[in-house]
């Protein structure tokens, strides 16, 4: 359900978990530590040496067939390595500077250009665009990485994921060229437009339209909590271009590139959230804006089709994120445990914070299977629809209880800014509302595993 089911050798050494003390082997000494912040071509190198045989293309496993192959929990050198990197910028670059950000609600900028530099963004634009062609599994093993540091920062870089996946997945070589290829030539944003302020869960019920006019269609309409909104370089949009209310959804919609700085576009407010805050998320209006019709995916009508396809792509790495603060808030919790004394000795060895350790453990352990299982089944060339809506369901449920109980096990402590965990608590919940409800979960679970009965 790990990474050696590419067929690399198992590594015999287990990597570190988030917020240990070491970083790991393959961060190096102190010494070296600025080594790994020098350049992207650092991890290029990694790349051109055998990573992407291992991880980019959904080809057949390389130890299929062979006696006595199976199941590996090992990760390969080239997964330590970039596993590894975003600790040691989350532990040492993010977390830092994580608090502040919270009360500015600033923009982290700096911790994306830097994230960039060591290619930790974008991990995914194909070779073909200039980008590493990482799989899946390999993005997400980062993303738990910075969101351990903070889910904010982690999710304005996410956003960039969830905007490009439509390109990536439905792009023609020139849209990608021109709108992958831009993203890793300096660092830039995306945005995914589809929600609306009376369309979230039910995409469906999206209002605005395009209307095509000669060679380009004139959109108009309103997105609203767009994530990266403010800050974006282009946009993929999803309108209807179909005005017929009996036409099904899957031939309604069309998706569309759209450039930021487009006549017509305005974009609202940045949105004070209950958590993420540093992330960017507004509205955005868009007036007569006109968009040529070599910006339309595919074709007109695919765009619910590609949406939704996008979210199988993307869920996995959010599942990853919630258990990267899940795994900071066990972490967080055990070490306040352990320094913590009441009655004359820790409150570890007591018996009702022990066991409750112990649920968090087993929590966090069980959503990174769940991430890891969806991420896989994406890098294998196979649909993974039903481990996605599991992986971000129960990520984002465990991310909630963990953090809530690490709350408690520091007391009236928890509840002050002062400490680590009620940031932790607040930056939880949007893991059951964004990209798909836990309750939209449940359902296409439940139609996923029906369906296999009705088959």
């Amino acid at each position: 359900m790990t990474c050696h089911l590419r067929g690399t050798a198992p590594v015999p050494q287990r990597p570190a978990s988030p917020g240990s003390a070491g970083v790991s082997a393959a961060a190096g000494s102190p010494a070296k530590m600025s080594a790994l912040r020098a350049t992207r071509q650092i991890l290029q190198t990694i790349a051109g040496h055998g990573w992407r045989s291992h991880s980019s293309k959904p080809a057949q496993s390389a130890h299929i067939g062979k006696p006595g192959a199976g199941f590996s929990f090992e990760l390969t050198d080239e997964q330590k390595e970039f596993q590894a990197t975003a600790r040691k910028f989350a532990l040492e670059e993010i977390i830092p500077v994580a608090a502040q950000y919270d009360r500015t609600g600033e923009y982290p900028l700096p911790l994306i250009k830097r994230a960039w530099e060591l290619g930790l963004i974008n991990s995914h634009i194909p070779e073909s665009c200039g980008g590493l062609g990482l799989g899946s599994f390999e993005a997400c093993l980062i993303t738990e990485e910075l969101a351990y540091g903070c889910t904010g920062v982690q999710t304005a870089i996410e956003a960039n994921s969830l905007g490009q996946m439509p390109v990536i997945i439905a792009g023609n070589e020139q849209q990608q060229k021109k709108y992958l290829g831009r993203m890793t030539e300096e660092p830039m944003m995306c945005a995914y437009c589809v929600t609306e302020p009376g369309a979230g869960s039910d995409v469906a019920g999206i209002k605005t339209k395009a209307e095509k006019k000669g060679d380009e269609y004139v959109i108009n309409g309103q997105k609203m909590w767009i994530t990266n909104g403010g800050k974006a370089n282009w946009y993929f949009l999803l309108a209807r271009t179909n005005p017929d209310p009996k036409v099904p959804a899957s031939k309604a919609f069309t998706g569309f590139i759209v450039e930021a700085d487009s006549p017509g576009i305005q974009v609202g407010r940045k949105e004070i959230n209950m958590g993420q805050r540093c992330s960017d998320t507004r509205g955005i209006v868009f007036e007569d804006v006109r968009v040529p019709k070599e910006n339309v995916l595919i074709a007109e009508g695919a765009g619910f089709k590609i949406a939704m396809g996008a979210f199988d792509k993307t869920r996995p790495p959010v599942a990853a994120g919630a258990v990267g603060l899940a795994k900071r808030a066990l972490d967080e919790a055990t070490k306040y445990a352990l320094e913590r004394k009441t009655f004359g000795k820790p409150i570890v060895e007591h018996q009702a914070v022990s066991f409750l350790l112990a649920e968090m453990a087993m929590k966090v352990e069980l959503a990174r299977m769940a991430y890891q299982r969806a991420a896989w089944e994406v890098d294998v060339g196979r649909r993974n629809t039903y481990y996605a809506s599991i992986a971000k369901a129960f990520a984002g449920d465990i991310a909630n209880q963990v953090a809530t109980d690490a709350v408690q096990i520091f007391g009236g402590n928890g509840f002050n800014t002062e400490y680590p965990v009620e940031k932790l608590m607040r930056d939880a919940k949007i893991y059951q509302i964004y990209e798909g409800t836990a309750q939209i979960q449940r359902m296409i679970i439940a139609r996923e595993h029906v369906g296999k009965f009705k088959a």
